[in-house]
């Protein structure tokens, strides 16, 4: 990981495309008629946050697989909802807007130009290079994304921080440990476990039956972690419902999967890349004809000017 001395922004890249197709009109088209609202849309976002928080080092994180097959086989659920089409030679496909696959590639051809790091390592999440990432840091983390499982990456003795958009990228939720006690009880090591009993249906997680975020909250304040409840339920003293006690026990042969699959991955083999910020493009040949054929008038001139500022 070249070039990290300071400040590192990784982006959760598909989170922020997917809200910036939602949030850009699609009657922003390219000069043939193609939709570029979440090609422009990502562009504005990137411009926005380099400016706002002025990174050392940016990496746009990329799913080479957003539905691992080793996760998969610890929770057949995970992401079973999402599923478009399975393959059995490769990664199952995900269900996504008709107009929206065909500018993904577009913006790994425009990152590309720019010059700003684009990683995504076979068999693993964006969530998973990103935790990677974040551990090999020297310096201070800024992870943006809108999938609130990357709260587990935060870390105040780090500086390591989740920027959380509310709306667009201007207003963004700074997250770090004291906002995370202050909604849900736990810190960033601790969210992951909260999670995990809680479930997320959006990911095909069931959680422990009858455990919601409060009551997860609770055990975990009142047992430390995951490994102290699960040993609170062989305990006959310890404070736990009968009701409790029962479904954590039911649920034993879930616990015993679930944090492998909830819990980002830290050991992803990156490739060796070059994070620092670009200031010029790498291929500006390259990159101007990308922006005649795509129409990406101000959105790209805009983080150009602020790149090389």
């Amino acid at each position: 990981m070249r070039g990290v001395t300071g400040r590192l922004m990784l982006l959760d890249t598909a989170s922020l495309y997917f809200r910036a197709y939602f949030g850009v009109p699609d009657s922003v088209k390219a000069p043939d008629g193609t939709p570029v609202n979440a090609v422009r849309g990502l562009l504005d976002f990137i411009d926005r946050l380099v400016r706002d928080h002025r990174p050392d080092a940016l990496v746009a994180c990329m799913d080479a697989d957003w539905r691992p097959q080793w996760r998969v086989e610890l929770i057949p659920s995970y992401k079973a909802h999402r599923v478009a089409e399975e393959h059995a030679a490769g990664p199952d496909e995900e269900e996504v807007p008709d107009t929206l696959s065909p500018q993904v590639p577009v913006i790994e051809s425009v990152l590309d130009a720019l010059g700003i790091a684009r990683v995504g390592v076979e068999g693993y999440e964006a969530d998973d290079v990103i935790g990677t990432f974040t551990a090999r840091a020297k310096g201070p983390v800024d992870i943006v994304t809108g999938d609130r499982d990357l709260y587990q990456l935060v870390d105040d003795e780090r500086g390591v921080r989740v920027l959380y958009p509310l709306k667009g990228v201007g207003t963004l939720q700074l997250t770090d440990e004291a906002w995370l006690r202050e909604k849900y009880g736990v810190d960033g090591r601790g969210y992951a476990d909260l999670a995990l009993l809680r479930g997320d249906p959006s990911d095909g997680l069931p959680g422990v039956p009858g455990i919601g975020e409060k009551t997860a909250a609770k055990l975990l304040a009142e047992f430390g972690d995951l490994a102290g409840i699960m040993a609170a339920v062989d305990d006959p003293k310890a404070k736990l419902t009968p009701s409790q006690r029962k479904r954590l026990d039911e649920s034993r042969p879930y616990v015993a999967v679930a944090p492998r699959v909830v819990r980002v991955a830290h050991d992803v083999p990156l490739p060796d890349v070059d994070t620092t910020l670009p200031h010029t493009p790498r291929d500006a040949a390259g990159l101007d004809e990308l922006a005649m054929r795509w129409g990406l008038g101000g959105s790209l001139q805009r983080l150009l000017v602020t790149l090389g500022a």
